[in-house]
């Protein structure tokens, strides 16, 4: 019932309402919170704010299934999300994130950056023991 009255909210047209509900999703857990989380943090209309705690809290649920999804969001506008999801890569630790998050620490501003560079650090990534090699302009 819960979930339900989330989903709901969502999809309400209060962004303050959608940016409650992301967090309580994130909270609760559970495949249709997943869904959720998955389809806002893609969501190129939705609001910046509830992207970037839906990545937060896919990488909270550490879920190998958010993988792409938050892959994607690397590339989302402004900071907060690319940022929350290269911090979720991290912590879920799915190999499949490292190109990415090369692409972004070489390509991202200072936080962003930052955060690539510890989710990559999360994934045991060092340059000795890589056969990537990034291309750093």
């Amino acid at each position: 019932m819960i979930v339900k009255q989330l989903l709901a909210e969502l999809r309400d047209v209060s962004k303050e309402k959608r940016r409650t509900a992301v967090m309580k999703l994130g909270m609760l857990g559970g495949d249709q919170a997943l869904r959720a989380l998955m389809m806002a943090v893609q969501n190129d209309y939705e609001d910046l704010i509830v992207r970037g705690r839906a990545a937060m809290m896919l990488g909270k649920l550490r879920d190998p299934r958010a993988v792409d999804p938050l892959i994607r969001a690397l590339n989302a506008p402004g900071h907060q999300t690319p940022l929350q999801a290269a911090q979720a890569l991290g912590k879920i630790g799915d190999p499949r994130a490292i190109e990415p998050l090369l692409m972004l620490a070489a390509n991202g501003r200072d936080k962003t950056r930052e955060a690539a560079l510890e989710a990559l650090d999360r994934l045991g990534y060092t340059e000795e023991n890589s056969e990537l090699e990034p291309e750093i302009n």
